[in-house]
């Protein structure tokens, strides 16, 4: 909304102010109307007039008012962020346009204690509030927000490594690419997801994929405790002694109960000082050969990650998807040949890398590193995932012939990719499926048609038609009898709360009394809720 120039206060302000107190504020102001210009003034001075009288709102979206008083309650190195800020815009931009929501009042909290103190001013003033760590997440239920407080993360830093060296605190702004970079000065890693911009704690309350699942498992596996902001601001320290049960929830779950500040993480000793990575183009007519040959390799601990792509290279054609397979593995060049050479033997029609690398090169080799085209913002991203056991060839055919068909279609989706995520899973596999939420451990692929377009609703909607088409055609040729599954981190939206938590009964009865005890008003509801 446009922002009148005789006044300080904002239009989009004074609307939110008067659908926070519930039309009192508007009937008061609106006797003020006929002052003509000079009325934006007294009607914001009767809408600080009400909210001062009207208790229940005392602190307002107003910069005289609410924004005062909640700053008054945080730490010095804490901020507080209008729509007439200069770095509004940029705090409230998310990697997808579709995710981003309707966000009017933005807080940089520097502390837990400022988590909570904003946590609990968003609750007295009757405010939708959201916790943003990378902002990467793409899930519909982000554009549900309305009038909200986005709770942004990223100014908590703290990477502190134990006296002994087995575990590390790590704060909720802290990014894949830091962790990664600053535990390898020591000598060190822990399980962390493959792009280099997206946070630490955000994908791991999801799950967390990445290429040191064989040694290590999800990344949520490697939490060892927690600090949560509750619903009702209060602080609560989570770990398999203290509640314990919250533990189990927010291993898999977590978006819905609380907002961590931070998490210690068990770290590990290099488990090979280099790793090898490979990236390869085939083209359409070696589809088959290609899926029948990742169908067929033994996926040891050390081949962490086998990615392969669909997306359009001008270089070969503008509608003909190229397939660039992507290879990680934990050793020596001569041990990685002897387990994956034979894609080489397939002829791609280019080698792009073939190259040995320290931990921290590999994430910008892979192009995943912060600064990549991947973390890119400006697009409209979305996701629609399932989980796989195995490639059906003749599914991923008809996949990558309604990509063919999109692109030819629809050449503003030019940019789309088909995802095709295999991960070692020694480490999955090595953990209870019963001791945290997670619920899809024993798929082993996982799959997504993931348009990229300029934002339009014209463009959701087309969206959405192919991305659901793909998924059902991926799930035809799924292993016969098995249920839709889909990955929380990439979840659309619009998949059943089973898919996403799990089709064992008890486990939806676990998470909805743990929302009832946690949660009770569902403050927690923008991403992919249980209610």
């Amino acid at each position: 909304m446009a922002k009148n120039p005789h006044s300080e206060v904002d239009e989009r302000e004074l609307l939110l102010l008067s659908t926070a107190n519930n039309g009192l504020i508007d009937d008061l102001a609106s006797s003020f109307n006929y002052l003509g210009m000079y009325g934006w003034v007294w009607k914001a001075a009767a809408l600080l007039g009400a909210l001062c009288f009207h208790g229940s709102v005392t602190a307002s979206y107003s910069q005289d008012g609410c924004g005062r008083e909640l700053g008054r309650q945080l730490s010095k190195d804490a901020s507080v962020y209008y729509p007439s800020s200069p770095q509004f815009n940029k705090l409230t931009d998310r990697w997808s346009d579709f995710s981003e929501g309707d966000i009017a009042i933005v807080v940089e909290p520097a502390t837990t204690q400022d988590v909570a103190a904003t946590v609990k001013f968003a609750n007295e003033c009757g405010l939708p509030f959201l916790a943003v760590g990378g902002g990467h997440g793409s899930t519909s239920a982000l554009n549900t927000i309305r009038r909200g407080l986005s709770i942004d993360l990223r100014k908590m830093k703290k990477i502190q490594i134990s006296p002994d060296g087995s575990s590390a605190l790590l704060g909720a702004g802290v990014n894949t690419h830091e962790v990664v970079n600053t535990l390898a000065v020591k000598g060190k890693v822990t399980a962390t997801t493959n792009g280099g911009c997206t946070s630490q704690l955000g994908p791991a309350l999801g799950g967390g994929f990445g290429r040191y699942m064989g040694f290590f498992g999800l990344v949520l596996d490697n939490i060892i405790d927690m600090t949560v902001v509750l619903a009702n601001g209060t602080i609560a320290q989570v770990s398999s002694t203290s509640n314990s049960d919250l533990y189990w929830g927010m291993k898999g779950a977590g978006h819905n109960f609380g907002i961590v500040t931070e998490a210690t993480f068990t770290i590990y000793d290099f488990p090979t000082p280099r790793w090898f990575y490979a990236e390869l183009t085939f083209t359409g007519p070696q589809l088959e050969t290609l899926f029948q040959h990742i169908n067929s390799m033994n996926q040891t601990k050390e081949l962490g990650s086998v990615y392969t792509v669909f997306a359009i290279n001008p270089q070969y054609s503008a509608t003909d998807p190229i397939m660039l397979l992507q290879l990680s593995y934990a050793g020596t060049p001569e041990e990685a040949r002897s387990s994956f050479g034979y894609f080489n033997d397939l002829h791609p029609v280019a080698v792009r890398k073939w190259e040995s690398l320290s931990p921290t090169e590999i994430q910008p080799a892979a192009s995943q590193d912060v600064g990549s085209g991947v973390c890119a913002h400006g697009q409209t991203w979305r996701l629609f995932p399932l989980g796989l056991k195995k490639y059906n060839v003749t599914a991923n055919r008809q996949a990558y012939d309604l990509f063919r068909q999109l692109v030819a279609r629809h050449p503003e989706f030019n940019r789309t990719v088909g995802q095709f995520e295999n991960y070692a899973q020694q480490g999955v596999r090595a953990v209870d499926p019963a001791s945290t939420a997670y619920a899809n451990r024993d798929d082993d692929i996982l799959v997504s048609l993931s348009p990229v377009y300029p934002p339009s609703t014209a463009n959701d909607a087309i969206a959405t038609e192919y991305g659901n088409k793909a998924r059902a055609i991926w799930h035809a040729g799924d292993t016969r009898g098995r249920n839709v599954t889909a990955y929380l981190n990439y979840a659309n939206g619009d998949e059943s709360l089973e898919a996403v938590y799990g089709y064992e009964s008890w486990r939806l009865e676990w998470l909805r009394a743990l929302k009832k005890r946690y949660d009770p008003e569902n403050r927690f509801r923008f991403y992919n809720p249980i209610h």
